[in-house]
């Protein structure tokens, strides 16, 4: 049959993937807005691998979002297309950024030097999103290697700033002449060990971010300034709570099936012990279901807010990100029947789907009515993490699925 031919092809690449993730793992890509210098120089690296795979009748294009804190002024994303027996294309999007390592000594190697461990290579980015990055380049790669024209035109995107939102990478690429209506677009950016879950709906996903404006004093004299740890602390609390108790509605097709409110970064604030700071800064990550209106849920923070400053006499501030939630992919579409398929002729399963708390490619694809799953074989709880890791096998499985999607078969 020809998709065994296509997993044998697919399973010789074995080495020269393990090789390539390594290779991009050694760059860090991390934006600039979160202390890094962006994905130019990893851009490179991949332009260079795909030059040393020999792959024939490709087209490669950079395209740039202005960004003035990048060293050029830009970040770059790289599509590579590929032409089928089909004009309508198949569109698997990756990012190539990566978050920052975190705590250096949580870590047991260099994060930025990879390293393979038994079935194993850890580093940072191998598994968010290097590992689906390298598969879907292979997965044309052994196509070819086994003499098989795609049934649809591939296109791969290499997408930057992922990790920070996407406001320099598809929030802006995706208002531009790049995607098509009847593409067929798959996100490999969220999965599970077991490969058994297509996400087809997400959460929206709202940021809130304070800055408490107090003012600071010496420790042994509080009376005479404002707290503003303290008056952020109080602020936390009462908004965690109400948005807890406010917003219980739950929808049975997410995991978890309920709206998360949840206290994440505190940014550092004074440099003694003895200093009562006059500043303080903190955000809430949540994942609201579809059925919540976001403009309520403002409504009772905006509330406490006035009402903590009222109480405490400092001057809070409140920025917020905000996108929200789209329309689901359907089951019956036809990304979604074509990807089901592969998954089991790969993988021996039958898989599910469902929605997850948000924050990948695909959400900006369902706003413009275009249908967009999101898959992948990976390990969970492992994305940035230390000593972040994926399977070799994953690596190649995923490979696999990608190349029958694109034969059609």
């Amino acid at each position: 049959m020809l998709h065994n031919e296509i997993l044998t092809s697919a399973e010789k690449l074995e080495k020269s993937m393990t090789e390539s993730l390594m290779r991009l793992c050694r760059i860090p890509a991390i934006s600039p807005h979160n202390g890094g210098t962006g994905e130019d120089a990893k851009i490179l690296e991949l332009a260079k691998i795909i030059d040393e795979l020999g792959l024939k009748n490709i087209t490669l294009k950079l395209e740039h979002v202005d960004d003035e804190k990048a060293a050029s002024g830009k970040r770059p994303s790289l599509f590579l297309e590929c032409p089928g027996k089909k004009s309508r294309r198949i569109c698997i999007l990756s990012h190539i950024d990566v978050v920052p390592e975190g705590d250096r000594s949580l870590w047991t190697l260099d994060p930025f030097k990879p390293e393979i461990r038994g079935s194993r290579i850890y580093g940072r980015g191998v598994s968010d999103n290097g590992t689906c990055l390298v598969a879907s380049l292979f997965a044309l790669k052994a196509l070819q290697d086994a003499g098989i024209e795609p049934e649809y035109t591939v296109l791969l995107a290499f997408v930057a700033d992922e990790e920070m939102g996407s406001h320099y990478g598809l929030e802006q690429l995706i208002e531009r002449d790049i995607f098509r209506a009847d593409d067929l677009v798959v996100v490999p950016d969220s999965g599970n060990d077991a490969g058994d879950f297509i996400e087809i709906a997400e959460k929206a996903s709202w940021k809130l971010i304070f800055t408490v404006n107090g003012k600071q004093v010496h420790a042994a004299l509080p009376h005479k300034g404002i707290n503003a740890c303290r008056v952020a602390n109080i602020l936390a609390h009462e908004v965690d709570e109400a948005l807890h108790e406010t917003f219980k509605q739950r929808n049975e097709i997410f995991d978890p099936p309920f709206s998360t409110f949840e206290p994440t970064r505190r940014l550092a604030n004074v440099p003694a012990v003895n200093i009562v700071p006059g500043r303080e800064r903190f955000e809430f990550d949540c994942r609201v279901l579809p059925e919540v209106s976001l403009d309520d849920a403002f409504e009772v923070v905006e509330k406490i807010r006035i009402d903590v400053e009222r109480r405490t006499g400092a001057k809070i501030e409140l920025e917020v990100d905000r996108t929200d939630a789209a329309e689901p992919t359907k089951i019956e579409d036809e990304v979604c029947s074509l990807l089901s398929e592969s998954i089991n002729k790969v993988l021996g399963i039958e898989p599910s789907a469902g929605g997850i708390g948000g924050g990948t490619f695909a959400a900006f694809f369902r706003k413009k009515g275009i249908p967009a799953v999101v898959w992948a074989q990976e390990c969970e709880g492992v994305a940035h993490q230390p000593d972040e890791f994926t399977e070799i096998s994953y690596l190649v499985n995923n490979a696999k699925v990608f190349a029958l999607m694109m034969a059609g078969k």
